[in-house]
């Protein structure tokens, strides 16, 4: 794939989520309003509309395939895509879009627990990056809208890159060491 086509891409795919997200404020707004949602549901603190999510999730989409694109383009004419791009992108807007029906069908305890077990996760999947990030946002503004969406997401990505990049390597080196001492002390008992 070239760098020409992969913009292309991104193009198209920012604009239909432009266009979804933009039909989802109209239908909205002729069917009871724009939902407004305060910060941590308190009522003395500012609230966000939703119809600022239609201007953050295109740019965000728009910045997200700029990072891919970063990141897998080494090359300057030919891109080596990586089909694990698209299945963690996948994967991700499964699971937020599967939290979004628990939350909505009342079900408040499942999204709780999925949430827990994707901070597990994050110690084997890098769900900071941009394709997990983007698939985490587009599956849940349906349910929790953009601006609330970008907040969520962006706290559970930033304690995943933690996790990922400096608790799971520190884990890694003491299970090492652990093994290695115990192998040690296994073959000086042996000679």
């Amino acid at each position: 794939m070239t760098e020409k086509e992969f913009f292309k891409i991104g193009l198209y795919f920012t604009t239909i989520i432009t266009v979804a997200i933009w039909s989802l404020l109209i239908w909205d707004h002729f069917h009871g309003g724009v939902p407004s949602h305060h910060m941590l549901q308190n009522e003395d603190l500012p609230e966000f509309s939703n119809w600022l999510g239609g201007i953050l999730i295109p740019l965000l989409t728009w910045f997200l395939f700029y990072r891919v694109q970063k990141r897998i383009g080494n090359d300057l004419t030919v891109f080596k895509f990586s089909v694990n791009i698209l299945y963690a992108f996948i994967a991700a807007l499964s699971f937020s879009l599967l939290l979004s029906v628990f939350f909505t069908l009342g079900y408040s305890e499942i999204p709780f627990y999925m949430i827990v077990s994707l901070l597990v996760l994050t110690l084997f999947l890098p769900i900071y990056k941009a394709e997990y990030f983007l698939g985490f946002v587009i599956g849940m503004t349906f349910t929790f809208g953009g601006v609330l969406s970008i907040g969520i997401i962006s706290i559970l990505s930033l304690i995943g890159a933690i996790l990922y990049r400096i608790v799971k390597p520190g884990l890694l080196f003491i299970i090492a060491r652990t093994s290695y001492l115990i192998s040690s002390k296994k073959n000086t008992k042996t000679l």
